[in-house]
């Protein structure tokens, strides 16, 4: 069996630069682990080249496209000469890929059943992305992420909350009761990021503040800006507006106290937990996928910040004092919940269920 892994294309400042070389290697380890010889990890990749997001967001709107098509363009190759057999399993590391529906073309039209993994990041299904922000007819946007979930044999999600949103906004009342039930729920494969930021951890602290999240609207970091004017006794970095390399923005969350959110768009939220690696407390919103993954020692009610009058009327004041607070008596909290890191590598930033599956001899085709 050989496990052909899509994977994303290489942006600097994102996690898609390490996932490259762990999920194969992942991968590579997982049968090894298991015994299985007969399986052979393949990562298709469309272009060494690494790229600059367009601002704002997650990748590159345009360029996305070039990679992605690159990598279609070689999965039909393998097909035109017989190097695709019945049960391989295709992971794509971003469910929003044309190819999930020409690799299900191929598959079907040429009698060759493969195993479909699809991960999910976000879509137009999510009013605050930047796909359920600008795309104004989402008939197309909605139908084509309906045929991508149709397509695939497993849709794996990082959070409940997520699952929720996506079945919601997807799929109508009367579809739910016929739609197939291939909804996954799988940490993200970062196992990498504890030893990553080992080198980080236990840096001398400072009365730093930190806003990691990218510069978009969903993020609210005008919220951020406003706090900072009115709390000068503390250091405030927003990180993208510094183009910090990798090892630098890594520095400043071993030195930071706190990593701040106020984020009205949320499906798993990496920087928190890179936060927590190093102790850098997360102070976010009781909402999204921030509900299930943290104590209640680090969340806020959502309601300070749903709108920025809702903020200024009432938010404000309260996520004042309680900045004061943890920053005055960081160890109180950690002393609450001590296990933060380690229960966030677990539940949400560890791959095994998706491992789980793809070796357990049961991803049958449809």
């Amino acid at each position: 069996m050989r496990v052909f892994v899509i994977d994303l294309e290489s942006v600097p400042t994102r996690y898609t630069c390490e996932w490259k070389g762990h999920i194969p290697a992942l991968l590579t380890k997982a049968a090894a682990d298991r015994g299985r010889p007969d399986v052979e990890i393949v990562n298709i990749s469309g272009g060494e080249a690494e790229l600059k997001a367009t601002p704002g967001a997650f990748l590159n709107f345009a360029a996305t496209n070039v990679y992605k098509n690159n990598q279609l363009s070689f999965v039909a190759q393998l097909f035109s000469e017989g190097k695709v057999n019945p049960g391989d399993q295709f992971i794509f590391t971003d469910a929003w890929h044309t190819g999930v529906i020409q690799l299900k073309y191929m598959s079907e039209l040429l009698g060759i059943p493969v195993v479909i993994h699809v991960l999910w990041h976000a879509g137009s299904y999510d009013p605050q992305d930047f796909l359920g922000r600008l795309i104004k007819d989402k008939r197309w946007t909605n139908s084509f992420e309906k045929a991508v979930y149709y397509a695939a044999n497993y849709n794996w999600y990082a959070t409940d909350f997520h699952i929720s949103m996506f079945v919601d906004n997807v799929f109508s009342d009367e579809e739910l009761d016929t739609m197939p039930q291939t909804i996954h729920r799988t940490g993200w494969p970062m196992e990498y990021m504890t030893k990553t930021l080992d080198a980080y951890k236990g840096l001398p602290k400072r009365d730093l503040i930190l806003f990691p999240h990218r510069l978009a609207p969903e993020k609210q970091p005008e919220l951020f800006r406003d706090l900072a004017s009115s709390m000068p006794e503390y250091e405030w970095v927003i990180c993208q507006e510094k183009e910090l390399t990798k090892a630098q923005y890594h520095t400043l969350l071993g030195q930071a106290k706190i990593v701040f959110s106020a984020n009205l768009q949320e499906t798993l939220g990496i920087s928190c937990f890179e936060g927590a690696v190093v102790d850098a407390m997360p102070l976010v919103p009781d909402m999204l996928s921030y509900t299930e993954m943290y104590d209640h020692i680090w969340k806020y009610p959502k309601e300070w910040v749903s709108s920025w009058d809702s903020y200024k009327r009432y938010g404000k004041k309260f996520l004042t004092e309680r900045i004061k607070d943890m920053m005055t008596y960081p160890d109180s909290y950690w002393a609450i919940d001590p296990k933060l890191a380690r229960n966030l590598q677990e539940n949400f930033f560890s791959a095994n269920a998706l491992i789980d599956k793809v070796f357990s001899g049961r991803g049958q085709s449809k």
